[in-house]
């Protein structure tokens, strides 16, 4: 396993879900970047940053959507470091984007210190083991081969299945429970004794928050990094988004509208 240190105070956000139909996200998440670059002494995105991707080659046409949020990214790159991780929707993210942005790939897990604070991050979809058929899925497209495969298509038949994917994808997740699509308590518990760290840190299930457990009689963390989308707000449902800050004092969830 990777093992990173860093200076804090490290902030970390997932699940943003950036794409052409999300306008508004990408509008906070670009000022969430600019005060990232100022605040922050390093940056880590563990995954679905964007909501699909279908491979690195993509950026250097961008769309000037797409263009306007790599130019975000590769600004805040240029102040402190950022690191990028692979989610369950752009698990196609590799070396060349990161390179062209002036980042760094996170792996799937990755043991990172903050001072005297060490904690595991990871996308968080490992750990929904309930949901067979995702991890079926999973399984599947983390695959070299296939991810050769698909890579080898054009540009268009990429877009065309991702959209097709994502679409059953929404389809199948309406006939799931919630507890199906939440992470697994022996999944983490199995992950903490095979590592020993008992602080852990994902995305992924858009449940935020921190949450306390207790695994061979050893008090551990879990904590769960917001999503977003200031796309769909009404009365009823405020924009979201937000990220984890981790310093010395310990770690703080700031939602986006923090004063």
């Amino acid at each position: 396993m990777n093992n990173i240190s860093i200076a804090g105070p490290v902030w970390l956000a997932s699940d943003i879900h950036l794409g052409q139909n999300t306008p508004a996200t990408s509008e906070a998440f670009r000022d969430f970047l600019q005060l990232a670059a100022t605040e922050a002494q390093a940056l880590l995105l563990p995954g679905d940053i964007f909501d699909a991707w279908i491979g690195d080659d993509i950026a250097v046409m961008a769309p000037p959507w797409l263009a306007q949020d790599l130019m975000a990214l590769r600004v805040v790159a240029s102040k402190i470091p950022v690191w990028l991780g692979r989610g369950n929707r752009d698990f196609l993210m590799g070396q060349a984007l990161a390179s062209g942005l002036g980042a760094r790939l996170l792996p799937e897990q990755a043991r990172i210190t903050v001072g005297s604070r060490t904690f595991l991050l990871s996308h968080g979809d490992e750990y929904c083991t309930d949901d067979t058929a995702y991890q079926q899925f999973r399984a599947m497209v983390r695959n070299p081969a296939w991810q050769a495969s698909f890579l080898a298509r054009s540009v268009p038949e990429r877009l065309s299945m991702a959209a097709q994917a994502r679409g059953e994808s929404v389809v199948a997740n309406q006939m799931k429970s919630s507890e199906i699509m939440d992470v697994n308590a022996d999944a983490v518990a199995r992950t903490i004794r095979e590592t020993g760290i008992s602080l852990i840190v994902h995305g992924h299930t858009h449940r935020p928050g921190r949450n306390v457990m207790t695994v061979d009689g050893n008090r551990c963390e879990r904590w769960v990094l917001p999503d977003w989308d200031c796309d769909h707000a009404d009365d009823a449902n405020p924009p979201r988004g937000g990220w984890l800050v981790i310093d010395e004092d310990g770690l703080t969830l700031f939602d986006l509208d923090r004063a």
